[in-house]
This record gives structure tokens, C-alpha cells and sequence, in this order.
């Protein structure tokens, strides 16, 4: 007050006519509301091991099955005899270097002590194969996708204000159902076929898919091939415990008389199977923003696929059915000519044709 009547005065008299510099602040240094952290000292700890990932996961903790919001935050404190709000609370998060995070896809479970090994091994059969002009492929199946007019994710570029419209509700149309896509990526030629599966994803599919890959594609560019390497995953269709895939793959070889060496990733890591990055991606790619809304469509716009770097595709609708539960007996699977490699034979094995033994080191 007294300080606002003597400017009044400068004012008139002609004198100062602004507000005092900072250094002739009105208040005196420390005078003013003290912050609620510093009346409350512990308020900052408490807060801390609300909010601490390994104090959060504690059963004890009384946020453990709550979402950590601001507010909840502040009810929490205030349970514990602090005064605070919401607002202070998210600005001490923010001086404790603290952030908003969403989940992130990054494990990829209990890595096997011999990964490492096993891809060095995986590289050097492939190295091998494609040394000597043998073929050698990688195999998976794609995410399977709905079939009908259901939003594809991506955008393309339409008329302004005229986007595409499709359905609210992702629900199975039962006139098309879901499509299994199922990939054959040649790694030394940089070609791919893909069987779009209108059925289940059986190995029995998956091997179908790969005898279809060679006589229709790889037999005209390996006229002279000894022998296959296929790397693929170790679970699904393709998976290193399957039975079926074993007994499907034995009928294949025997068809064509050339021995096939498999070698499976270790679990928990089918991202470093190549065809994931040099096929599937590109398709992914290609057919973004697209309802996939037939057969026809999905088999064109897989086909349609190109990279700069010369990938072709080539893809076909399997109209073929491949019935679940398929058994194969203890005497099916001893007819099985598997031969298994030294290292890691549950992941690393060749199928000869019957009747042929042929050590693999």
C-alpha cells in the first residue's frame, strides 16, 4: 500500500512513471506463500514411491491394480495425511523427471543361452546353400486378415473430405471369412510366392504352399537343385515339434527326390526371420489404407507388391481345405528319413527322400 501511494506521487509530480526495477522487487527476499513441498518435506518421497515402477508392482502397493493419473495420485497422498492437488502433483512428476509412457513391444522372452549360436549357424547354412546355387528359402504366415470392407490401417491419398468408408465393427463376414496368407521368400533371388489360404493354417497348408512355390517358381530357376534349405520359425504352422510338419515335408521330398534341410529360429525371435522384413513388410506396405474386401483384391494387391531393389511377387488364391486335428501316429512319424544335425537337432535337421541315410554334421 504504502509503496503504491509513492508511485502515485511520482506520477504526478512528474517523476518515475514505471514500476520498479526487479532488484526494488515489492516483496522481501522469502516473503510470500511457502510451496507445499517445502511445508511438506516428505510429500516428494511419498510421491516417488507411488509412482516407482518396482515399488508400483508391489502387492502391497495401493496403486497396483489403479491407473496412475494425476488425480489418483493426489487421493492417494491425500490418504496419506498430505495436502496437495492434482496440479501439484503432476508438476513435482515432472521436476522428478517424470513422463507420460505408453507400453512398448520389446521383450522377446527368455532368450535360449544358445541364440546367438544358432542364428551364426542359420547364416552359415544359408551362406552355404547360396555358395553352391542351391536354393534357399525363408517361410512363415502372415497375420491372417478379415476379408470384407473393415479398415485397413495406413492412409492413400483420396479426394479431400472422401475418405472411404467401412464398417464400424470388425465382425467375421461368414460368406468370406478370414484369409491365412502363406509366404515362400527366395533369399538369393529376391522373389517371393504367396498361397492366400482360404482354410486353416496347417502345416499341411504351409507344405502344400511350398510345393506350389516350387513348381510353379523355384524348380524353373534351380533346374539342377541337390537339395532345399528352408529357415522358418519355431512355432505355428511351420513349428520344430510338429509332427504333421515333419511327415508333409517327408511326402514333398519324396516327390521331388531332393533332400531339405530345415533350420528353425530360436523362440521368441520370428522377427529376424527375413521374410518378416523383405516380404511381409512390403505387402504390409503396399495394401495400407486398402479394405480388403475380396479374395481377388488381396491376391492382386499382394502380387502388386515391388521394391526398389527388385522384389517380385507372385501370389494365388488356395481354395483347399485343411481340416484342424490331424493326427500323425508314432509308426507315420518313424517313416520319417530325418536326419538331425550335430548341433541342436530339435532346430536343425534334413528330411531325405526314403530310404537314403546320409550323415549331416
Amino acid at each position: 500500500m504504502r509503496v503504491g501511494r509513492q508511485e502515485l506521487r511520482d506520477l504526478k509530480s512528474g517523476g518515475q512513471r514505471f514500476p520498479p526495477a526487479p532488484s526494488q522487487g515489492i516483496r522481501k527476499p522469502g516473503g510470500g506463500r511457502k510451496k507445499t513441498v517445502d511445508k511438506d518435506p516428505t510429500l516428494r518421497e511419498d510421491l516417488n514411491a507411488l509412482v516407482d515402477p518396482a515399488t508400483c508392482g508391489d502387492p502391497e502397493s495401493p496403486l497396483r491394480w489403479t491407473c496412475k493419473s494425476v488425480r489418483q495420485l493426489a487421493m492417494e497422498l491425500g490418504a496419506m495425511g498430505h495436502e496437495t492437488s492434482h496440479r501439484i502433483v503432476a508438476e513435482l512428476l515432472h521436476e522428478m523427471g517424470y513422463s507420460l509412457q505408453a507400453n512398448r513391444k520389446a521383450r522377446e522372452g527368455v532368450d535360449h543361452p544358445d541364440r546367438d549360436a544358432q542364428f551364426r549357424y542359420i547364416n552359415n547354412q544359408m551362406h552355404n546353400a547360396l555358395a553352391s546355387g542351391e536354393p534357399a528359402i525363408s517361410v512363415d504366415t502372415k497375420k491372417k486378415e478379415l476379408v470384407g470392407d473393415f479398415k485397413n490401417g495406413g492412409r492413400e491419398w483420396r479426394p479431400k473430405g472422401q475418405p472411404e468408408e467401412v464398417r464400424v465393427h470388425d465382425f467375421k463376414i461368414k460368406e468370406l471369412g478370414r484369409v491365412a496368407p502363406y509366404g515362400v521368400y527366395d533369399i538369393g533371388e529376391n522373389v517371393g510366392w504367396v498361397g492366400v489360404g482360404t482354410d486353416h493354417d496347417t502345416a499341411e497348408f504351409a507344405v502344400a504352399t511350398i510345393r506350389n512355390w516350387w513348381r510353379r517358381m523355384g524348380s524353373p530357376i534351380y533346374p539342377r537343385a541337390r537339395s532345399i534349405l528352408i529357415t522358418a520359425d519355431g512355432g505355428g504352422s511351420n513349428g520344430s515339434r510338429l509332427r504333421l510338419w515333419k511327415t508333409e515335408l517327408q511326402r514333398f521330398v519324396d516327390e521331388t527326390a531332393i533332400p531339405v534341410s530345415v533350420c528353425h529360429f530360436p523362440p521368441g525371435t520370428s522377427k529376424w526371420n527375413k521374410i518378416e522384413h523383405r516380404l511381409f513388410s512390403f505387402i504390409t506396405q503396399n495394401w495400407r489404407g486398402k479394405p480388403l474386401v475380396s479374395h481377388e483384391v488381396i491376391v492382386n494387391l499382394i502380387a502388386a507388391t515391388r521394391t526398389e531393389s527388385g522384389l517380385r511377387v507372385h501370389a494365388e488364391l488356395d481354395a483347399s481345405e485343411y481340416p484342424l486335428g490331424k493326427k500323425v501316429t508314432d509308426a507315420e512319424l518313424a517313416e520319417v528319413n530325418i536326419q538331425r544335425h550335430k548341433f541342436h537337432g530339435e532346430w536343425n535337421y534334413t528330411i531325405l527322400p526314403s530310404g537314403n541315410g546320409t550323415v549331416i554334421s
